[in-house]
């Protein structure tokens, strides 16, 4: 298929090497707002040339949208004005109710594919691309009956062939998901590192004592805020209900913390393993 990928960085580049080492993309143009992100993508061979956005919609058999999700609300809809007839489009976004809603009632909205492949890393732009990213990892695909069979069934051909296990869900139901299980944890290593960060400006040896433990909860700290800002912004809702939560939870801990009740505190750790329990239960289904 004749691929365009609009958005060259960490998933766009990762999504063009993995269509094009299955054979699925004949042709890979690219477009970036980004003119050294684009010039870079090329040099990586992440895609073959870069091309105006008109021709690389226009042509196209297969548009995979890999952008800020605030700028995917205005541009969806423009896309979908100028994609041919038969051509698949198919975004990436981290929220999706605001993202569906923009083209709920546009003539080619059966041509939308509503995508979430849930996978990144802590890095960004064209060189943080490489093919693997989605292996193992899982897809949501949201209002699948507002989508054609052959859209849809060409979606499930990207997916599959980058290895990925794709769930259905509604949009709503989506964001309500991820604003715990994804934003909050971004949310959480932000200000983590703020914190330290102030605390370091007076104790200048502090980050000699971090070991691993601080390395891994704060990598999510070195994230793009270019990309998360409208992340939260559009999921604004479901993010503040938890954080609520997430602040009830920690000034319960910090009330036993002052009341020096090693007990309850201890009770509240050994509740919170159970994520350990959940979470390798998740990763035998994914497996099998």
């Amino acid at each position: 298929m004749k691929t365009t990928i609009v958005g060259l960085g960490l998933i766009g580049g990762s999504v063009a090497l993995g269509l094009r080492r299955a054979g699925i993309a004949t042709e890979l143009m690219g477009v970036d707002a980004n003119a050294a992100n684009g010039l870079k993508a090329v040099e990586l061979g992440l895609v073959d040339k870069i091309v105006s956005e008109d021709k690389a919609l226009s042509s196209a058999d297969l548009i995979v949208l890999s952008i800020p999700v605030n700028a995917l609300n205005a541009f969806l809809p423009a896309v979908l004005d100028i994609v041919k007839k038969g051509a698949v489009v198919i975004d990436a976004g981290s929220t999706k109710t605001s993202i569906c809603k923009s083209v709920a009632n546009h003539p080619k909205r059966n041509q939308f594919v509503a995508a979430h492949p849930i996978a990144g890393t802590e890095n960004s732009g064209p060189t943080a691309a490489f093919d693997g990213l989605f292996k193992g990892k899982t897809n949501i695909i949201c209002e699948a009956s507002k989508s054609s069979v052959e859209a849809l069934n060409t979606a499930m051909k990207v997916f599959d062939a980058l290895e990925m296990k794709t769930i259905f869900m509604e949009a709503d139901e989506h964001d309500k998901h991820v604003a715990y299980v994804s934003h909050l944890s971004h949310v959480s290593s932000f200000l983590l590192g703020q914190t330290v960060l102030d605390i370091e400006k007076d104790e200048k040896n502090i980050f000699d004592l971090a070991g691993s433990g601080f390395a891994s909860t704060v990598r999510l700290a070195k994230s793009s805020p270019d990309m998360w800002t409208p992340i939260f912004e559009q999921n604004v809702e479901y993010l503040s209900q938890a954080l609520l939560e997430y602040i009830m939870h920690l000034q319960k801990f910090h009330y036993h913390l002052m009341k020096r009740d090693t007990k309850e505190l201890h009770r509240i750790m050994s509740k919170a393993n159970e994520i350990r329990r959940v979470l390798d239960q998740t990763d035998k289904q994914k497996i099998s």
